[in-house]
């Protein structure tokens, strides 16, 4: 019988999942040719072929469908391994990884971790910026911080409360342009808003407004970047209220109503809170985030 080689296996599941080869390269750390080698080689292995090439990227064949079934019932057990293994990690010292939005992770945050790592001198803390969804169980984050509730399985989540969204515009954009006195009047404003993201216009919707992408005078699914825009005067735009409140370069606009609030609710595996260091930052986010949009 043929042994299959572990690493194989990861290669094909990690395409699989992706759907191309550069995308599960990316997705996995490694390079684009590794990828294609470690195909090709357990096609060779098992004597089958196991994806087809599409006008959109690559397909599994029939064989590759049912060898992707095994292999993420293999993955998804190494990865409970892997969590369980974690789990018996008792010392207070050791790496941390968090996932955070862009926005928290650049103007909540840094004062937060700074008083973890006075507190806790050993605990290392990895930061991953970033507005997609981590997966916790794959371990690509110990703990996230979410503004929506959590769908994972396997997972405690603590609801930290819920965070307002108000509009602000740079002190020079209202000096050219005029506060808006209504609702109806941002429809005469340049609105810096985002580009796939239906954020923004679902917050309008709320408030009686109904906008497209295209009412965006300037688009990016980056918000430190749209906020940056704000700053410099290009257009209206939104943040948290605790933030855009504590930037002396910008106005808040007060519309009844504006956006509304997002939830904020923090998340780890099940199995990895249990860790005494997840635990301890766990314990200290919740603390310290909670205080930071109560107050």
């Amino acid at each position: 019988m043929t042994q299959l080689d572990w690493a194989l296996l990861q290669s094909f599941a990690a395409v699989g999942e992706h759907g191309s080869l550069s995308a599960a390269a990316r997705a996995t750390g490694t390079s684009q040719p590794t990828m294609s080698r470690h195909v090709s080689d357990l096609e060779t292995r098992i004597g089958a072929r196991l994806f087809e090439r599409t006008s959109t990227g690559i397909e599994l064949t029939p064989a590759g469908a049912r060898l992707m079934a095994h292999a993420r019932e293999m993955s998804s057990a190494a990865e409970r391994l892997s969590l369980t293994a974690a789990g018996q990690d008792d010392r207070l010292a050791g790496s941390v990884r968090i996932t955070a939005s862009n926005i928290v992770a650049t103007y909540v945050l840094p004062d937060i971790l700074t008083a973890l790592r006075i507190a806790e001198p050993d605990i290392e803390i990895e930061l991953v910026s970033s507005d997609r969804s981590e997966n916790l169980l794959r371990r690509e984050a110990d703990i996230a911080v979410r503004m929506y509730r959590p769908e994972q399985p396997d997972v405690i989540a603590k609801k930290l409360g819920d965070l307002p969204i108000g509009m602000f515009a740079a002190r020079s954009y209202i000096d050219r342009r005029g506060m808006p006195q209504t609702i109806e009047d941002i429809l005469g404003h340049d609105v810096v808003g985002y580009d796939r993201s239906t954020l923004v216009i679902d917050g309008f919707a709320r408030g009686g407004l109904k906008v497209d992408r295209e009412f965006f005078a300037f688009r990016s699914d980056d918000q430190v970047v749209c906020w940056q825009m704000v700053v410099a005067g290009y257009g209206i735009g939104f943040n948290q209220v605790s933030i855009g409140e504590a930037d002396p370069r910008v106005v808040r606009i007060p519309l009844a109503g504006e956006l509304g609030s997002l939830p904020v609710w923090l998340v780890a595996h099940a199995e990895l809170k249990a860790t005494p260091r997840i635990r301890r930052v766990y314990d200290f986010l919740a603390e310290q985030l909670t205080a930071t949009y109560r107050d």
